[in-house]
């Protein structure tokens, strides 16, 4: 199914997985240095919060899980569909994923945990965005599986067996992207601190309009 992967799918997957990058990276170094864009890490927190019985860091790593599920949910609502393809409503989340990303600002200014939730509600609904396609071809917020089908593939290339390439090279753009992303956010955060957050937003604010131009004069709806 990889194979029937647009182009447009492509860039978009790599265009957010950087996004992404820059997203968590700006979680780590903020005033809870805490990761938002994957949740194994925040499971486990929640787990050790709990076997502590500290209820107020154990309510705010469930509220982080649950943030991403309602951003996921967000996604189910506004693409409605289970395959990615041109003209689904993807323009719309990418501006809601915008918007999100915009509130969380001035929040973590303030240091307020709203400020990751709303971060988290981006992310979840960025990963479910565009994980439509052919069930886990694409995972932009985290990269266990893409490091997983890499290192599944070298494996299998070891045993002297045929790979899929472009399964390879899928996850390749991914996990470079993502550390693209992380490695712009570091050094944004240097000058302009949660304010980074400002450059994914524009990002997927502009991406969003453009999927909204690029399928409208392609003569189908978002």
């Amino acid at each position: 199914m990889i194979r029937q992967l647009p182009r447009w799918a492509w860039l978009g997957g790599g265009l957010l997985a950087c996004i992404a990058g820059t997203i968590n990276t700006v979680g780590y170094l903020g005033f809870r240095h805490e990761a938002i864009s994957h949740l194994t890490g925040t499971t486990t927190l929640l787990g050790i919060a709990a076997a502590d019985g500290d209820l107020g860091e154990g309510l705010h790593w469930l509220l982080v899980l649950l943030a991403f599920l309602l951003g996921a949910m967000l996604s189910g609502f506004i693409v409605q569909h289970h395959t990615l393809q041109l003209g689904r409503r993807y323009g719309v989340a990418l501006l809601v994923e915008a918007g999100l990303l915009l509130l969380a600002v001035p929040l973590l200014h303030a240091q307020m945990d709203l400020g990751l939730y709303a971060a988290s509600v981006a992310c979840g609904l960025q990963n479910a965005m565009v994980s439509t396609y052919s069930g886990t071809v694409l995972r932009t917020t985290h990269l266990s599986g893409s490091f997983t089908d890499l290192g599944i593939a070298l494996g299998q290339l070891l045993r002297g067996l045929e790979a899929d390439m472009l399964r390879v090279r899928l996850c390749v753009m991914l996990i470079g992207s993502f550390l693209v992303g992380s490695v712009m956010g570091g050094l944004a955060y240097r000058w302009l601190q949660e304010d980074t957050l400002l450059i994914p937003a524009a990002l997927t604010g502009i991406t969003g309009l453009c999927y909204h131009v690029y399928a409208s004069r392609s003569g189908r709806s978002l």
